[in-house]
């Protein structure tokens, strides 16, 4: 993580720790803030993995690929998935078909999931982009399913 950028990394680390408060909180909260936990997690999770939508959305479309047609489709096919993935899991959850666990299984799933795609965008990102991408997309993952099982 050396070689990213000092800006970038300190802003990265620090979209981790709303989800390190929520971990703790879940386990070791009071009643009423192991409650509020996991569903704000899952917000949070879903925030984040909608905003890592956005930044291949970014990254496409800076792309001089992005003027040809068909070119980095796929790319921008998978900026959109994280948000319709979000849209649904929430939605089922709020409409009282899924329980909270599962959807914040899904959402960490999909953010470890996501490196994935920031494997493959190579060159298109910034060289030191998966020296950041890999340890926030780890730790965020591994933390919105340890508060499913909270």
């Amino acid at each position: 993580m050396g070689e990213v950028p000092r800006i970038p990394r300190l802003l990265g680390l620090a979209g981790l720790l709303p989800q390190a408060a929520f971990l703790l909180l879940a386990y070791f909260g009071p009643d009423d803030l192991q409650e509020a936990a996991q569903p704000l997690a899952a917000l949070y999770a879903g925030l984040i993995f909608t905003f890592l939508g956005g930044a291949w959305w970014g990254i496409a479309a800076g792309a001089p690929a992005a003027e040809r047609r068909g070119g980095l489709a796929w790319l921008w096919i998978a900026s959109v998935v994280p948000s319709l993935i979000v849209l649904a899991v929430l939605t089922l959850w709020l409409g009282s078909r899924l329980p909270l666990e599962p959807v914040l299984v899904v959402l960490g799933a999909g953010l470890l999931i996501a490196l994935g795609v920031d494997s493959r965008i190579g060159s298109l990102a910034p060289r030191w982009w998966m020296s950041l991408r890999a340890p926030l997309s780890i730790g965020l993952g591994a933390m919105t399913i340890a508060i499913a099982l909270a």
